[in-house]
């Protein structure tokens, strides 16, 4: 079928190429003659030689015209080139014509030179009116069958390149059911003026006067070049008019996306937008030199951040890249994108196996001797951990012990645990064991050569189980939304800068550290919610409720990335600092975790969270540090009218 389609394709080009053709050759005559009967009481024109003439200057600018490409080029996306190149083609055959007419003709036969320049002039106007004409009455045609089948109106911020480009792409594309109604744009000289036939109503700024309470239902954000404060106070002008919004990507975006549609690239309004906060993008060239060439190591390498790692560690070059996950669905769709990417140019292994199990991963390091070991597989869900203590233990503290001693015992030249802010205080089992997964690796400063460090950092978002992902859910299903309480605050950071952290960590890694990110000011869920709510053109609390459930079991309303501020060190990096803490004795940490083995076996709940108190001096209990943070005005108040649940 696609071959059929293809060869009547190629069938339809090649027929409007002759078509056009032709049209040009019956121009060039026409216009001869005309120029003739014109000119023929001012010029001495011999009789009977005029198809001497008329042949020769066919002949002539035929083979320019084709020489030149003019037939090459679809003539509905017509730029000046192929209308110089038309110029150029004619002049060249009307200068041949000229050569050939002076030494190949009889004097008394000649074409006089004001005749020819004539005959010219009339063919390349001629030419260009029936191209123009075609054009024209092309786009008389587009644009009635849009007015029959636009059902969206919309308006696009920005008349630039992009914005034009979109309606050109609109008016052209079948499917498409948008009316564009308006611009708007921050130049004075395009407001009040017209693009494409539509009118610039006026700055950025005068966008909610001039939609709301209108028929446009959608606004799109045409200016990838934003500067992310721009970005904010653009989008947040945009959310006070009950608009969809919608946005293009920065160009390196469109450039990696796949096809060539405007409107294909075109997406709703993503976390990372409302981050509130520039993107941290990091040095590339220590992180070059420090996988370039090596065997890298990713435990947990399916999941967000683990896949993510995994991305941006093949693209510095390594030696061979290990991808180590209990769960083989993720591990392979990561697997298969990595080599559609690389092929044959990046020396993939995954293997499937779970860090608990201390045999196998120690035949996993016999077998590849990992030089660089990023540790990111964990138990990661607060409210499921609660109830199963054992499992945050035995799969994040003895999983990071296996892997640590593994990375000790085969000399790799470094270890980067991937932490999260909930170890610091923790106020949960999940962020207790991760606490522990640090006093791990601390405990490792002495044991080898190896460097052991822990990068911290908040929520990430978009990655499994995140707080994003629900709210899209939710908001597709038509709502509620759900939040535990509307005075949580969080900090917040994307996938890629996550993974970058991490690298970046540990190339400057030296031994014992935990590396934190700058990360800005905490996001306030609540604000997150209703402004996702804004940006798909609906009303919080009218369109779309937003319900407090009540905070989950261990749950505290703030989280923290320091354990004390007075022990930071700037690196060189100014978004990435060190919390240097004292080292934990190796002993005492195998006699803390030998204590650990023990209460599991006992399968008594309290004891082991008794234990994990005992072991973890800061775990405090999410009612203390919550009642702590209302008291100190920690966490801020909220005042929308979240319902109830």
């Amino acid at each position: 079928m696609n071959g059929k389609n293809g060869k009547r394709t190629s069938d339809i080009r090649r027929f409007r190429r002759y078509f056009l053709f032709l049209a040009d050759l019956f121009s060039i005559s026409v216009m001869f003659f005309v120029a003739w009967v014109v000119l023929i009481h001012n010029l001495p024109l011999p009789e009977g030689t005029w198809w001497w003439h008329w042949l020769l200057l066919l002949g002539c600018n035929s083979l320019f015209l084709l020489a030149f490409g003019c037939y090459d080029s679809l003539w509905r996306y017509a730029s000046p080139k192929e209308y110089l190149l038309q110029f150029l083609a004619l002049t060249c055959g009307n200068v041949l014509f000229a050569l050939g007419n002076r030494f190949l003709i009889a004097p008394e036969l000649k074409c006089p030179l004001r005749l020819q320049l004539f005959a010219m002039l009339l063919t390349l106007v001629t030419m260009w009116m029936f191209r123009f004409v075609c054009r024209y009455q092309r786009q008389l045609r587009l644009s009635w069958q849009h007015s029959k089948r636009a059902t969206t109106k919309i308006a696009i911020i920005g008349a630039g390149d992009v914005g034009v480009a979109m309606v050109d792409e609109i008016r052209r594309d079948t499917a498409c059911t948008y009316d564009v109604v308006c611009f708007f744009d921050d130049d004075p000289i395009k407001q009040r003026a017209h693009v494409r036939g539509i009118p610039v109503r006026g700055p950025v700024s005068t966008v909610v006067e001039h939609v709301r309470n209108t028929e446009i239902k959608e606004l799109v954000v045409a200016i990838p070049s934003l500067e992310n404060e721009r970005k904010q106070e653009i989008l947040k002008i945009c959310s006070q008019t009950g608009c969809r919004v919608r946005m293009m990507p920065n160009i390196d975006q469109q450039l990696s996306g796949e096809g060539g549609s405007l409107l294909g690239h075109m997406r709703d309004v993503q976390p990372n937008d409302l981050l509130g906060r520039e993107m941290v993008n990091f040095q590339n060239t220590d992180v070059y030199e420090f996988l370039s060439g090596k065997v890298v190591m990713v435990t947990g390498g399916g999941g967000s951040i683990g896949s993510e790692l995994c991305r941006q560690i093949a693209a510095q070059h390594p030696l061979r890249l290990v991808i180590v996950d209990i769960y083989e669905n993720n591990a392979y769709d990561i697997q298969q994108e990595l080599r559609h990417q690389y092929g044959d140019g990046l020396d993939l292994r995954v293997e499937i196996a779970s860090v608990r199990d201390e045999k196998k991963i120690d035949i996993l390091f016999r077998r590849y001797h990992p030089q660089i070991v990023f540790h990111a597989a964990a138990h990661k869900h607060v409210p499921l951990m609660e109830p199963c203590p054992e499992e945050a233990i035995k799969n994040n503290v003895f999983g990071t012990y296996n892997v640590a001693h593994a990375a000790a015992r085969y000399q790799a030249e470094k270890f980067v645990l991937i932490s999260t802010d909930k170890a610091v205080n923790p106020t949960n089992v999940m962020g207790a064991s991760k606490r522990l997964c640090e006093m791990v690796v601390q405990s490792m400063q002495n044991v080898s050569d190896t460097v052991f460090v822990a990068v911290r950092f908040g929520n990430v978002l978009g990655s499994n189980g995140s707080v994003i992902p629900l709210f899209k859910r939710q908001l597709a299903g038509g709502g509620p939304l759900t939040i535990t309480d509307r005075r949580i605050i969080r900090y917040f950071m994307t996938i890629p800068e996550a993974a970058q952290l991490v690298m970046q960590a540990g190339a400057m890694a030296k031994s014992a550290q935990v590396f934190v990110l700058d990360m800005g000011e905490p996001v306030k869920i609540l604000d997150l919610a209703e402004n996702l709510v804004r940006m798909a053109g609906l009303t919080p609390y009218v369109d779309v409720d937003i319900i407090e459930t009540g905070l989950r079991p261990g749950e505290k309303l703030y989280e923290e990335l320091l354990m004390d501020s007075d022990t930071l060190t700037a690196t060189k990096n100014n978004k990435i600092f060190i919390e240097q803490q004292e080292a934990i004795p190796h002993e005492e940490m195998e006699a803390d975790l030998e204590l650990l083995r023990q209460v599991i076996e006992t399968e008594d709940v309290e004891q082991m969270v008794a234990t994990m108190r005992r072991i973890v001096p800061t775990f405090k209990t999410p009612e203390e540090v919550n009642r702590q943070a209302v008291a100190q005005h920690r966490v801020p108040d909220a005042e929308s009218p979240v319902t109830v649940g």
